[in-house]
């Protein structure tokens, strides 16, 4: 953080609340203090570290990890992550591939705690995507992940090293995936590559 940013936000805490005590006396005085208080709590419980994702993986082999927002089932999308991961017939011996599915929580689901069809839907997709790769001669694996997709991988690869991270998403998709590809490609440690495939 700038030095001169503390100093500022000291004085846009402070300032309001000795406003407020002395035009409005102690009880508005203390109200406002508390909206202080907690609009500080949200937003550092908001904020998320910013630095490197992941690390280079020791022993030297490619290990990718395919993030996918929504099922890929077509052969000629199949086609296109083999194409752009270098992942083709015969050669996943030499490649681990790991797909993460993020599980979509809607904003209701998410204030009830309710995250369990999110994440079968997103074992869906994953059934789905695992079987049209398998079909294409790609063995993976497949993991559910947050909602949020650069959590998702950050999580994830606090397990699995990968050497390189693809993004596939669709068009109807792309706000979304185009922050959170904007954030993986400045904060990842591995290549990064984001796939638009047409909307589905």
């Amino acid at each position: 953080m700038a030095a001169w940013k503390l100093p500022l936000i000291v004085a846009a805490l402070v300032v309001p609340i000795v406003a407020a005590f002395a035009l409005g006396g102690g009880g508005v005085g203390v109200a406002v203090g508390a909206l202080a208080a907690v609009a500080l709590v949200v937003v550092a419980a908001q904020q998320r570290p910013r630095g490197p994702i992941g690390s280079t993986p020791a022993d030297g082999a490619r290990h990718v990890l395919l993030v996918v927002t929504s099922a890929v089932e077509e052969p000629a999308a199949v086609r296109r992550i083999a194409a752009a991961t270098g992942i083709v017939d015969g050669s996943t011996e030499e490649a681990e591939v790991l797909v993460l599915a993020p599980a979509k929580i809607g904003f209701l689901d998410r204030w009830a705690s309710d995250v369990e069809g999110a994440r079968q839907t997103a074992q869906r997709n994953l059934v789905a995507t695992v079987a049209a790769l398998a079909k294409a001669g790609i063995a993976a694996e497949a993991r559910v992940g947050d909602e949020d997709v650069v959590q998702a991988v950050e999580d994830q690869l606090q397990s699995f090293q990968a050497s390189e991270v693809v993004l596939v998403s669709r068009e109807d998709d792309a706000e979304r995936a185009g922050g959170a590809a904007a954030e993986l490609k400045e904060r990842l440690r591995a290549d990064f590559h984001h796939l638009v495939l047409d909307g589905g």
